[in-house]
């Protein structure tokens, strides 16, 4: 069993209009938001083995909160270029090279690209909020096998989730 939780990243700032966009860093909202979406999947038992990450400051600063709240080491997240703005193709190939002795993957990144993943693996989402999480378990033994076939819909949580 393979499980897979896609998160974007947290809300970011827009104060400096003039950042270049993988530099924008976590808004206030985003800074509350995180920690609180990170203790929620720490609730729930939901505990990576392992964590990519889009390299943009705001996935980052999500992806590294979270792994604070789940007492993750963040030596051990990747931070690739390959998730910033990905399609869903990309973010799928980047999934697909996982090890399989991973069971539990978390990925953070960006809209549109997450939604159009999780419709791609036949999730049902009108839109994934920042700090959202979506989760898929797919019956498989090795990441190179998922896909919308065998992907079954575990969670969706977001911060004004009650």
């Amino acid at each position: 069993m393979k499980n897979l939780v896609i998160i974007r990243h947290a809300k970011s700032s827009w104060k400096e209009p003039l950042l270049n966009d993988h530099q924008r860093p976590l808004a206030e909202r985003g800074l509350r938001d995180a920690p609180k979406m990170g203790n929620r999947l720490k609730k729930k038992g939901i505990i990576p083995d392992a964590m990519i990450s889009s390299d943009a400051e705001r996935a980052k600063a999500t992806a590294l909160i979270t792994a604070e709240s789940l007492d993750f080491p963040k030596e051990k997240i990747r931070f690739t270029p390959y998730l910033y703005h990905a399609s869903a193709s990309d973010m799928l190939s980047e999934i697909k090279k996982t090890a399989d002795s991973v069971n539990t993957l978390f990925v953070f990144g960006h809209n549109p690209g997450e939604n159009d993943l999780i419709w791609k693996l036949g999730g049902e989402i009108d839109n994934l909020p920042t700090s959202g999480q979506f989760g898929f378990k797919f019956d498989v033994n090795t990441w190179s096998d998922i896909g919308k076939k065998n992907a079954k819909f575990w969670f969706f949580d977001y911060p004004k989730k009650s």
